[in-house]
């Protein structure tokens, strides 16, 4: 994600469907997790997620790689500092919940982003994780995006748990529109970040939201999402 990417990202968060369902997700881990606490996020952009989370009640420290997202996080309230994922400017056991969602495929080296995942959470802390799955839907859109890879539910758990955290639960998201985005992938040039013409957001708002209902959470989907807990 380059800096205008933050910029349209903050433009169109708060009423794209990708987004808004994806808040929903979080808020649902969050509450499963019971008293707020402190909280850290990762490649946090213009703090969109974070914001989630402050509203929930955690005590929020947003770190991004680009000076563009942590002047973004800043203006909109939040605590934010500029950081690397593998080598982050934080005491060790500091917070009892840890953020990364969309991050890890942009890092190379992923194993010392996942080593301080381990590091900076408390014993017992928390991490909810995302990332894009099946390198069958790799496209123009993740080189545009600066990916180094998707991964599969086994590359991801072995990183997670390789780290030293213990995998709670690992399952899929956006399964029912898979088909769609697969067929737009291969038509795109670039990032498919854009704005959504109203009722074409309300229609793919509604149907990823029956993910809430559906038993469709083992099947493929374009992303996966992971919470893992550090051993107490």
């Amino acid at each position: 994600m380059d800096e205008s990417d933050i910029l349209l990202t903050t433009s169109v968060e708060d009423t794209h469907w990708w987004y808004r369902e994806r808040r929903h997700i979080i808020a649902r881990e969050l509450k499963r997790i019971g008293k707020p606490g402190r909280a850290i996020e990762l490649g946090a952009a213009g703090g969109g997620n974070s914001l989630t989370l402050q509203r929930m009640g955690w005590d929020v420290l947003a770190t991004e790689y680009l000076p563009t997202g942590v002047e973004v996080a800043k203006s909109r309230g939040l605590n934010a500092i500029q950081a690397d994922a593998r080598k982050l400017p934080v005491d060790s056991q500091a917070f009892d919940l840890l953020v990364a969602f969309d991050v890890l495929e942009h890092i190379e080296e992923d194993y010392l982003a996942a080593g301080e995942i381990f590091r900076v959470l408390k014993p017992g802390g928390t991490a909810l994780i995302a990332v894009p799955c099946d390198m069958a839907l790799w496209s123009d859109h993740d080189v545009a995006s600066g990916h180094y890879r998707r991964y599969t539910r086994e590359t991801l758990h072995a990183l997670i748990s390789g780290a030293g955290l213990q995998v709670e639960t690992l399952w899929s998201w956006n399964v029912l529109l898979r088909p769609v985005v697969a067929m737009r992938r291969k038509q795109s040039s670039g990032s498919d970040v854009t704005d959504v013409h109203p009722l074409v957001n309300f229609g793919l708002e509604t149907i990823v939201k029956l993910e809430r209902y559906l038993p469709v959470k083992s099947r493929r989907g374009v992303s996966l999402m992971l919470r893992a807990r550090r051993p107490s």
